[in-house]
């Protein structure tokens, strides 16, 4: 049995948090003795696993800022990360192994008395921040460099798709020795398969018609995520579809929802205002950080899955849809290029709610391509490499080469 540790910035709810609990459930049912050490953690906000005992959780250096005046985020991140790195090394008996994502700045740090310390990588962060001017770009300078050479620093790097790895290989030049392995994500397929199903009437906490064709998209309230294509869509297929069918289509926008982050509160009312302007809110209906259970729930009732966010690193949204057995629309770019076959599993789209609502009217007026497309997708999920046997196997085979090449 080894000791791993999960050494996460912000325990909450998103792609990158899912991964973690995945990876951290995979050790675990290995036989692997795990643990999470975090910079915040809200029980109100956070999967069901960090809460109920089933993966302890220590928070450390929460009282640290995580911003300045609004600004200054990234560099908030290095200092609450490099205090919880220090907690995990002087605490008492240290792990073998670490396993953190997000903010590599820990690595050094970790590397002190850590035998073991993978770093999975969702997307360069340097390309995830946003464009400012000369001054931002001189604060971002050594950030970037101390973000490419402490990912260098890891023992084992992964990332979660090729795209991503050919992002890893174009910005981190000087890590030309790094050979990031592609650990795909997956879903916990044994929760997913054991939970009850609750009533769309109970998750909405509203009725809708038992004809009703209801269509889904899950995502952080981000506007990088462009959710208002999906409302724009859902206001496009009025013109599409018969009326007598477009009276029963209505839109569930379940998102991530955090109150601490000013975007996730503006972009909400913002999309709220949209659905207004395009004359379609009575269509729509916004959920805010959904329950594990409630979000199963609405892609077990929902026909299609709406995925909007353009170069998405990977994207766990579209292997849920898939499991599930519902068909994916995505823009024809990033990690969805790799987890959907358009035209089989679902389809590729151009950015734009006329796209969008191009296929969604096709698959509507088709009842029985949403069958065969749900069908083929939950078959290509469990024979491709995003199953969670095959993340378990991959993960759980990384974690006993580190540690049988130490010895060796």
């Amino acid at each position: 049995m080894t000791r791993v540790t999960f050494l996460h910035p912000d325990l909450g709810i998103g792609g990158a948090e899912r991964l973690v609990v995945d990876a951290a459930l995979a050790l675990k049912k290995n036989g692997h003795d795990v643990n999470f050490v975090t910079t915040h953690h809200d029980p109100k906000h956070c999967f069901a696993e960090t809460k109920d005992g089933t993966i302890p959780v220590t928070v450390v250096g929460n009282w640290l800022p995580r911003h300045v005046l609004g600004r200054f985020y990234a560099l908030c991140a290095y200092i609450r990360m490099i205090y919880a790195a220090s907690y995990v090394i002087f605490s008492g008996q240290p792990p073998e192994v670490v396993f953190c994502d997000l903010v590599s700045i820990c690595i050094p740090v970790l590397r002190l008395r850590i035998p073991y310390v993978i770093f999975y990588c969702h997307y360069p962060d340097q390309l995830l921040s946003q464009p400012g001017g000369y001054i931002k770009q001189l604060y971002r300078l050594p950030l970037n460099y101390l973000e490419e050479i402490t990912t260098a620093m890891a023992h084992k790097v992964f990332v979660n798709s090729i795209y991503t790895s050919r992002m890893f290989e174009n910005t981190f030049k000087r890590s030309k020795k790094v050979e990031p392995e592609v650990l795909y994500p997956s879903i916990n397929t044994e929760f997913f398969d054991k939970t009850r199903i609750a009533s769309i009437e109970r998750v909405l906490d509203k009725k809708l018609p038992n004809d009703s064709i209801i269509l889904l998209s899950i995502n952080r309230y981000e506007r990088k995520k462009q959710l208002s294509l999906a409302i724009e869509a859902l206001a496009e297929l009025e013109k599409l579809l018969p009326k007598e069918v477009y009276k029963n289509v209505y839109l569930i926008m379940a998102g991530g929802y955090d109150k601490r982050i000013e975007e996730n509160v503006e972009y909400h009312l913002e999309l709220i205002g949209l659905a207004d302007e395009l004359h379609v809110t009575d269509k729509v209906m916004f959920l805010r950080s959904p329950s594990d259970v409630d979000k199963i729930s609405l892609l077990h009732h929902c026909k299609i899955v709406i995925y909007t966010p353009p170069n998405e690193h990977f994207g766990i949204v579209p292997l849920e849809a898939m499991y599930a057995g519902k068909p994916v629309i995505a823009h024809n770019s990033g990690g969805p290029i790799e987890s959907i076959i358009s035209g089989k599993t679902g389809f590729l789209v151009d950015l734009s709610g006329e796209a969008f609502a191009s296929k969604l009217s096709f698959l509507i007026t088709n009842s029985s391509c949403i069958e065969e497309f749900g069908k083929a997708g939950k078959d290509f999920f469990i024979l491709k490499t995003f199953s969670f046997a095959a993340f378990s196997t991959q993960l759980n085979k990384a974690i006993d080469d580190l540690i049988n090449k130490k010895k060796n």
